[in-house]
Protein backbone atom coordinates (compact mmCIF):
# COMPACT_ATOMS: atom_id res chain seq x y z
CA UNK A 1 0.00 0.00 0.00
CA UNK A 2 1.22 3.54 -0.71
CA UNK A 3 2.92 5.75 1.86
CA UNK A 4 2.63 9.53 2.10
CA UNK A 5 4.33 12.11 4.31
CA UNK A 6 1.77 14.12 6.26
CA UNK A 7 2.27 17.18 8.47
CA UNK A 8 2.21 16.56 12.20
CA UNK A 9 3.43 18.85 15.00
CA UNK A 10 5.62 20.93 12.71
CA UNK A 11 7.24 18.11 10.77
CA UNK A 12 6.41 15.59 8.05
CA UNK A 13 5.61 12.06 9.26
CA UNK A 14 5.22 8.99 7.01
CA UNK A 15 1.76 7.42 6.89
CA UNK A 16 1.08 4.10 5.16
CA UNK A 17 -2.44 3.54 3.97
CA UNK A 18 -4.46 0.43 4.68
CA UNK A 19 -6.69 -1.61 2.40
CA UNK A 20 -9.89 0.07 1.26
CA UNK A 21 -13.16 -1.34 2.53
CA UNK A 22 -14.95 -3.89 0.37
CA UNK A 23 -18.44 -2.46 0.02
CA UNK A 24 -21.07 -3.71 -2.46
CA UNK A 25 -21.68 -1.54 -5.52
CA UNK A 26 -25.44 -1.75 -4.92
CA UNK A 27 -27.66 -2.76 -2.00
CA UNK A 28 -27.84 -6.45 -1.21
CA UNK A 29 -31.43 -6.09 0.00
CA UNK A 30 -34.01 -3.36 0.68
CA UNK A 31 -33.25 -1.25 3.74
CA UNK A 32 -35.46 -1.32 6.82
CA UNK A 33 -34.66 2.32 7.55
CA UNK A 34 -35.44 5.36 5.44
CA UNK A 35 -32.01 6.70 4.51
CA UNK A 36 -31.55 10.14 2.95
CA UNK A 37 -28.19 11.74 2.24
CA UNK A 38 -28.01 15.53 2.38
CA UNK A 39 -25.86 16.08 -0.70
CA UNK A 40 -23.17 18.61 -1.62
CA UNK A 41 -22.90 20.58 -4.84
CA UNK A 42 -19.84 20.61 -7.08
CA UNK A 43 -18.55 24.08 -7.89
CA UNK A 44 -17.59 25.07 -11.43
CA UNK A 45 -13.88 26.00 -11.24
CA UNK A 46 -13.97 27.44 -14.77
CA UNK A 47 -16.51 30.13 -13.89
CA UNK A 48 -15.18 33.69 -14.19
CA UNK A 49 -17.45 35.32 -11.60
CA UNK A 50 -16.41 36.12 -8.04
CA UNK A 51 -17.17 32.95 -6.02
CA UNK A 52 -18.01 34.97 -2.90
CA UNK A 53 -20.76 36.81 -4.75
CA UNK A 54 -22.26 34.46 -7.33
CA UNK A 55 -22.58 30.67 -7.06
CA UNK A 56 -21.34 28.70 -10.05
CA UNK A 57 -22.24 25.00 -10.17
CA UNK A 58 -20.85 22.18 -12.29
CA UNK A 59 -24.26 20.70 -13.04
CA UNK A 60 -23.10 17.55 -14.78
CA UNK A 61 -20.81 16.41 -11.96
CA UNK A 62 -23.31 17.51 -9.31
CA UNK A 63 -26.07 15.34 -10.81
CA UNK A 64 -23.66 12.44 -11.37
CA UNK A 65 -23.01 12.35 -7.64
CA UNK A 66 -26.74 12.06 -6.95
CA UNK A 67 -26.90 9.14 -9.38
CA UNK A 68 -24.06 7.53 -7.45
CA UNK A 69 -26.12 7.79 -4.25
CA UNK A 70 -29.25 6.38 -5.87
CA UNK A 71 -27.28 3.37 -7.13
CA UNK A 72 -26.30 2.69 -3.53
CA UNK A 73 -29.95 2.74 -2.44
CA UNK A 74 -29.80 6.10 -0.66
CA UNK A 75 -32.36 8.84 -1.11
CA UNK A 76 -31.35 12.43 -1.80
CA UNK A 77 -32.14 15.35 0.49
CA UNK A 78 -31.62 18.17 -1.96
CA UNK A 79 -30.71 21.84 -1.52
CA UNK A 80 -30.05 21.46 2.20
CA UNK A 81 -27.33 22.72 4.50
CA UNK A 82 -24.81 20.27 2.98
CA UNK A 83 -25.38 21.90 -0.41
CA UNK A 84 -24.24 25.17 1.23
CA UNK A 85 -27.75 26.55 1.41
CA UNK A 86 -27.32 29.92 3.06
CA UNK A 87 -23.52 29.60 2.83
CA UNK A 88 -22.95 30.33 -0.84
CA UNK A 89 -25.96 28.74 -2.53
CA UNK A 90 -28.81 31.19 -3.06
CA UNK A 91 -32.49 30.44 -3.66
CA UNK A 92 -32.52 30.81 -7.49
CA UNK A 93 -29.58 28.40 -7.80
CA UNK A 94 -31.16 26.07 -5.24
CA UNK A 95 -34.35 25.95 -7.27
CA UNK A 96 -32.38 25.10 -10.42
CA UNK A 97 -30.60 22.38 -8.45
CA UNK A 98 -33.94 20.93 -7.32
CA UNK A 99 -35.30 21.00 -10.88
CA UNK A 100 -32.27 19.22 -12.33
CA UNK A 101 -32.28 16.59 -9.57
CA UNK A 102 -35.98 15.85 -9.99
CA UNK A 103 -35.48 15.52 -13.74
CA UNK A 104 -32.59 13.10 -13.24
CA UNK A 105 -34.61 11.06 -10.73
CA UNK A 106 -37.23 10.28 -13.38
CA UNK A 107 -34.72 7.99 -15.10
CA UNK A 108 -33.87 6.05 -11.92
CA UNK A 109 -36.51 3.54 -10.76
CA UNK A 110 -37.23 4.00 -7.06
CA UNK A 111 -35.14 7.18 -6.72
CA UNK A 112 -36.19 9.22 -3.69
CA UNK A 113 -35.81 13.01 -3.51
CA UNK A 114 -36.90 15.43 -0.82
CA UNK A 115 -35.99 19.10 -1.32
CA UNK A 116 -35.42 21.94 1.11
CA UNK A 117 -37.93 24.79 1.18
CA UNK A 118 -37.16 27.76 3.39
CA UNK A 119 -37.12 31.54 3.46
CA UNK A 120 -33.52 32.28 2.52
CA UNK A 121 -34.52 34.76 -0.21
CA UNK A 122 -35.98 36.92 2.59
CA UNK A 123 -33.20 38.72 4.46
CA UNK A 124 -33.76 38.63 8.25
CA UNK A 125 -34.25 41.99 9.90
CA UNK A 126 -36.26 43.86 12.52
CA UNK A 127 -38.65 45.15 9.86
CA UNK A 128 -39.60 41.65 8.60
CA UNK A 129 -43.10 40.59 9.63
CA UNK A 130 -44.51 37.15 10.33
CA UNK A 131 -46.75 37.48 7.27
CA UNK A 132 -43.67 38.08 5.12
CA UNK A 133 -42.09 34.93 6.53
CA UNK A 134 -45.24 32.97 5.67
CA UNK A 135 -45.24 34.32 2.12
CA UNK A 136 -41.57 33.46 1.68
CA UNK A 137 -42.20 29.87 2.78
CA UNK A 138 -45.25 29.70 0.50
CA UNK A 139 -43.22 30.87 -2.50
CA UNK A 140 -40.54 28.24 -2.12
CA UNK A 141 -42.97 25.43 -1.29
CA UNK A 142 -45.14 26.25 -4.32
CA UNK A 143 -42.11 26.29 -6.60
CA UNK A 144 -40.91 22.86 -5.44
CA UNK A 145 -44.35 21.25 -5.41
CA UNK A 146 -44.99 22.76 -8.84
CA UNK A 147 -42.15 20.60 -10.17
CA UNK A 148 -43.54 17.51 -8.44
CA UNK A 149 -41.10 17.62 -5.51
CA UNK A 150 -41.48 16.51 -1.90
CA UNK A 151 -40.57 19.07 0.76
CA UNK A 152 -38.26 19.31 3.72
CA UNK A 153 -39.47 22.41 5.56
CA UNK A 154 -36.24 24.06 6.65
CA UNK A 155 -35.76 26.23 9.70
CA UNK A 156 -35.98 29.95 8.91
CA UNK A 157 -33.46 32.60 9.93
CA UNK A 158 -36.08 35.25 9.19
CA UNK A 159 -38.59 33.56 11.48
CA UNK A 160 -36.00 33.21 14.26
CA UNK A 161 -35.31 36.95 14.00
CA UNK A 162 -38.96 38.03 13.73
CA UNK A 163 -40.82 35.75 16.13
CA UNK A 164 -41.76 37.27 19.47
CA UNK A 165 -43.21 34.13 21.06
CA UNK A 166 -43.72 30.40 20.46
CA UNK A 167 -47.18 31.26 19.12
CA UNK A 168 -45.55 32.95 16.12
CA UNK A 169 -43.89 29.66 15.21
CA UNK A 170 -47.15 27.74 15.62
CA UNK A 171 -48.93 30.25 13.39
CA UNK A 172 -46.32 30.12 10.63
CA UNK A 173 -46.09 26.33 10.49
CA UNK A 174 -49.87 25.84 10.63
CA UNK A 175 -50.40 28.26 7.77
CA UNK A 176 -47.65 26.81 5.57
CA UNK A 177 -48.34 23.13 6.27
CA UNK A 178 -52.05 23.60 5.67
CA UNK A 179 -51.41 24.38 1.99
CA UNK A 180 -49.10 21.51 1.03
CA UNK A 181 -50.11 18.52 -1.07
CA UNK A 182 -47.98 15.83 0.57
CA UNK A 183 -46.61 15.28 4.09
CA UNK A 184 -43.27 16.97 4.70
CA UNK A 185 -40.17 16.49 6.80
CA UNK A 186 -39.70 19.23 9.39
CA UNK A 187 -36.09 20.31 9.90
CA UNK A 188 -34.98 21.59 13.29
CA UNK A 189 -31.40 22.77 12.79
CA UNK A 190 -29.45 23.65 15.90
CA UNK A 191 -27.41 26.79 16.31
CA UNK A 192 -24.16 24.80 16.19
CA UNK A 193 -24.95 24.42 12.47
CA UNK A 194 -26.33 27.95 12.08
CA UNK A 195 -25.90 30.53 14.88
CA UNK A 196 -28.76 32.59 13.41
CA UNK A 197 -31.19 29.86 14.50
CA UNK A 198 -30.52 30.21 18.23
CA UNK A 199 -33.74 30.19 20.24
CA UNK A 200 -35.77 28.43 17.56
CA UNK A 201 -39.35 27.52 18.50
CA UNK A 202 -39.36 30.59 20.75
CA UNK A 203 -37.14 29.21 23.55
CA UNK A 204 -33.44 29.13 24.26
CA UNK A 205 -34.09 26.22 26.61
CA UNK A 206 -34.13 23.14 24.36
CA UNK A 207 -36.59 21.26 26.55
CA UNK A 208 -39.19 24.01 26.22
CA UNK A 209 -38.38 24.38 22.52
CA UNK A 210 -39.07 20.66 22.09
CA UNK A 211 -42.45 21.06 23.78
CA UNK A 212 -43.44 23.77 21.29
CA UNK A 213 -42.20 21.69 18.35
CA UNK A 214 -44.21 18.69 19.55
CA UNK A 215 -47.30 20.89 19.93
CA UNK A 216 -46.83 22.00 16.32
CA UNK A 217 -46.50 18.40 15.13
CA UNK A 218 -49.60 17.27 17.02
CA UNK A 219 -51.63 20.16 15.58
CA UNK A 220 -50.57 19.35 11.98
CA UNK A 221 -50.27 15.57 12.17
CA UNK A 222 -51.67 14.69 8.75
CA UNK A 223 -49.22 17.07 7.05
CA UNK A 224 -46.02 15.69 8.57
CA UNK A 225 -44.04 12.64 7.48
CA UNK A 226 -41.31 13.13 10.08
CA UNK A 227 -38.88 15.48 11.74
CA UNK A 228 -35.13 15.74 11.35
CA UNK A 229 -33.37 17.21 14.35
CA UNK A 230 -29.75 18.31 14.09
CA UNK A 231 -28.80 19.09 17.69
CA UNK A 232 -25.86 16.65 18.11
CA UNK A 233 -27.48 15.45 21.35
CA UNK A 234 -28.44 11.78 21.21
CA UNK A 235 -30.28 11.75 24.53
CA UNK A 236 -32.46 14.65 23.49
CA UNK A 237 -33.20 12.96 20.17
CA UNK A 238 -34.19 9.73 21.91
CA UNK A 239 -36.41 11.64 24.32
CA UNK A 240 -38.18 13.37 21.45
CA UNK A 241 -38.39 10.17 19.41
CA UNK A 242 -40.27 8.48 22.23
CA UNK A 243 -42.70 11.38 22.46
CA UNK A 244 -43.54 11.54 18.76
CA UNK A 245 -46.93 10.32 17.53
CA UNK A 246 -46.58 6.84 16.02
CA UNK A 247 -47.20 8.12 12.49
CA UNK A 248 -44.27 10.57 12.60
CA UNK A 249 -40.73 9.42 11.82
CA UNK A 250 -37.65 10.64 13.61
CA UNK A 251 -34.90 11.33 11.07
CA UNK A 252 -31.61 11.56 12.87
CA UNK A 253 -29.44 14.50 11.93
CA UNK A 254 -26.87 13.59 14.60
CA UNK A 255 -23.62 13.14 12.73
CA UNK A 256 -21.87 12.33 16.02
CA UNK A 257 -24.06 9.43 17.17
CA UNK A 258 -25.93 8.31 14.07
CA UNK A 259 -24.92 4.63 14.24
CA UNK A 260 -26.52 3.88 17.60
CA UNK A 261 -29.54 6.08 16.85
CA UNK A 262 -30.24 4.23 13.59
CA UNK A 263 -29.74 0.85 15.30
CA UNK A 264 -32.25 1.93 17.94
CA UNK A 265 -33.39 0.21 21.09
CA UNK A 266 -36.35 -1.78 22.37
CA UNK A 267 -38.53 1.34 22.17
CA UNK A 268 -37.75 2.36 18.61
CA UNK A 269 -35.17 3.72 16.21
CA UNK A 270 -34.35 6.73 14.07
CA UNK A 271 -34.41 6.85 10.31
CA UNK A 272 -31.67 8.96 8.75
CA UNK A 273 -31.22 12.28 6.98
CA UNK A 274 -27.52 12.91 7.28
CA UNK A 275 -24.81 15.03 5.72
CA UNK A 276 -22.22 12.41 6.64
CA UNK A 277 -23.97 9.90 4.35
CA UNK A 278 -22.72 12.00 1.43
CA UNK A 279 -19.11 11.33 2.45
CA UNK A 280 -19.52 7.67 3.49
CA UNK A 281 -22.18 6.52 1.02
CA UNK A 282 -20.75 3.06 0.10
CA UNK A 283 -20.19 2.17 3.76
CA UNK A 284 -23.57 3.57 4.80
CA UNK A 285 -25.29 1.45 2.13
CA UNK A 286 -23.42 -1.68 3.20
CA UNK A 287 -24.20 -1.07 6.88
CA UNK A 288 -27.89 -0.45 6.23
CA UNK A 289 -28.04 -3.62 4.15
CA UNK A 290 -26.50 -5.58 7.01
CA UNK A 291 -28.98 -4.09 9.48
CA UNK A 292 -31.89 -5.02 7.20
CA UNK A 293 -30.56 -8.58 7.13
CA UNK A 294 -30.45 -8.74 10.91
CA UNK A 295 -26.65 -8.63 11.10
CA UNK A 296 -26.22 -5.97 13.77
CA UNK A 297 -22.59 -7.00 14.33
CA UNK A 298 -21.63 -6.21 10.73
CA UNK A 299 -23.65 -2.99 10.86
CA UNK A 300 -21.66 -1.90 13.91
CA UNK A 301 -18.33 -3.13 12.54
CA UNK A 302 -18.74 -1.02 9.39
CA UNK A 303 -19.82 2.17 11.14
CA UNK A 304 -17.71 2.06 14.32
CA UNK A 305 -14.46 3.27 12.66
CA UNK A 306 -16.45 5.90 10.72
CA UNK A 307 -17.76 7.68 13.80
CA UNK A 308 -14.35 9.31 14.60
CA UNK A 309 -14.18 10.57 11.01
CA UNK A 310 -17.69 11.99 11.21
CA UNK A 311 -16.99 13.71 14.52
CA UNK A 312 -13.85 15.22 13.01
CA UNK A 313 -15.66 16.49 9.92
CA UNK A 314 -18.44 17.98 12.06
CA UNK A 315 -16.24 19.43 14.80
CA UNK A 316 -16.82 23.04 15.86
CA UNK A 317 -17.39 25.36 14.12
CA UNK A 318 -19.82 22.71 12.84
CA UNK A 319 -21.13 24.89 10.00
CA UNK A 320 -17.82 24.32 8.17
CA UNK A 321 -18.39 20.58 7.88
CA UNK A 322 -19.17 20.90 4.16
CA UNK A 323 -15.45 21.27 3.45
CA UNK A 324 -14.80 17.76 4.73
CA UNK A 325 -17.65 16.31 2.70
CA UNK A 326 -16.36 17.89 -0.52
CA UNK A 327 -12.75 16.94 0.30
CA UNK A 328 -13.85 13.29 0.60
CA UNK A 329 -15.62 13.46 -2.77
CA UNK A 330 -12.43 14.85 -4.35
CA UNK A 331 -10.15 12.26 -2.74
CA UNK A 332 -12.42 9.50 -4.04
CA UNK A 333 -12.50 10.77 -7.62
CA UNK A 334 -16.09 12.01 -7.77
CA UNK A 335 -14.90 15.45 -8.85
CA UNK A 336 -11.70 16.76 -10.41
CA UNK A 337 -10.94 19.62 -8.02
CA UNK A 338 -11.25 20.80 -4.44
CA UNK A 339 -13.10 24.06 -5.02
CA UNK A 340 -16.36 25.00 -3.32
CA UNK A 341 -19.19 27.40 -3.88
CA UNK A 342 -18.34 30.64 -2.08
CA UNK A 343 -14.69 29.67 -1.76
CA UNK A 344 -15.55 27.65 1.36
CA UNK A 345 -12.65 25.22 0.80
CA UNK A 346 -10.60 27.67 2.87
CA UNK A 347 -12.80 27.26 5.96
CA UNK A 348 -10.67 24.49 7.52
CA UNK A 349 -6.95 24.24 8.18
CA UNK A 350 -4.35 22.11 6.44
CA UNK A 351 -3.94 20.12 9.66
CA UNK A 352 -7.68 19.42 9.75
CA UNK A 353 -7.52 17.89 6.27
CA UNK A 354 -4.41 15.90 7.12
CA UNK A 355 -6.18 14.26 10.05
CA UNK A 356 -9.30 13.75 7.95
CA UNK A 357 -7.22 11.85 5.38
CA UNK A 358 -5.90 9.49 8.04
CA UNK A 359 -9.30 8.89 9.62
CA UNK A 360 -10.86 8.22 6.22
CA UNK A 361 -8.17 5.64 5.47
CA UNK A 362 -8.66 3.91 8.83
CA UNK A 363 -12.37 3.66 8.10
CA UNK A 364 -11.66 2.05 4.71
CA UNK A 365 -13.25 4.97 2.89
CA UNK A 366 -10.47 5.81 0.40
CA UNK A 367 -11.67 3.68 -2.48
CA UNK A 368 -8.52 4.14 -4.60
CA UNK A 369 -5.55 4.70 -2.26
CA UNK A 370 -3.15 5.59 -5.08
CA UNK A 371 -5.50 8.29 -6.38
CA UNK A 372 -6.11 9.58 -2.85
CA UNK A 373 -2.36 9.84 -2.20
CA UNK A 374 -1.73 11.71 -5.46
CA UNK A 375 -4.46 14.19 -4.65
CA UNK A 376 -3.37 14.62 -1.04
CA UNK A 377 0.20 15.32 -2.19
CA UNK A 378 -1.15 17.90 -4.62
CA UNK A 379 -3.20 19.52 -1.85
CA UNK A 380 -0.16 19.72 0.45
CA UNK A 381 1.99 21.17 -2.34
CA UNK A 382 -0.57 23.94 -2.86
CA UNK A 383 -0.27 24.69 0.87
CA UNK A 384 3.51 24.94 0.47
CA UNK A 385 4.16 21.74 2.44
CA UNK A 386 5.66 18.41 1.44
Amino acid sequence: MPTISLPWEGRMVPFTLGEPGKFPAKPERPFNRVALAAVHVVADPWATGNPWLKPAVDWQTTIAYRQHLWRLGLGVAEAMDTAQRGMGLDWPTSLELVRRTLDAAKDVPGAVVFSGAGTDHLAPGPEVTIDQVIRAYEEQCAAIEGMGGRIILMASRALAASARSPDDYLRVYARVLGQLREPVIIHWLGDMFDPALAGYWGHKDLGRAMDTCLDMIQANLARIDGIKISLLDKDREITMRRRLPKSVRMYTGDDFNFAELIAGDEQGYSDALLGIFDAIAPAASAALGALAGGDIQRFSAILEPIVPLSRHIFQAPTRFYKTGVVFMAWLNGHQDHFQMVGGQQSARSMMHFSELFQLADRAGLLADPDLAVRRMRHFLAVQGVG
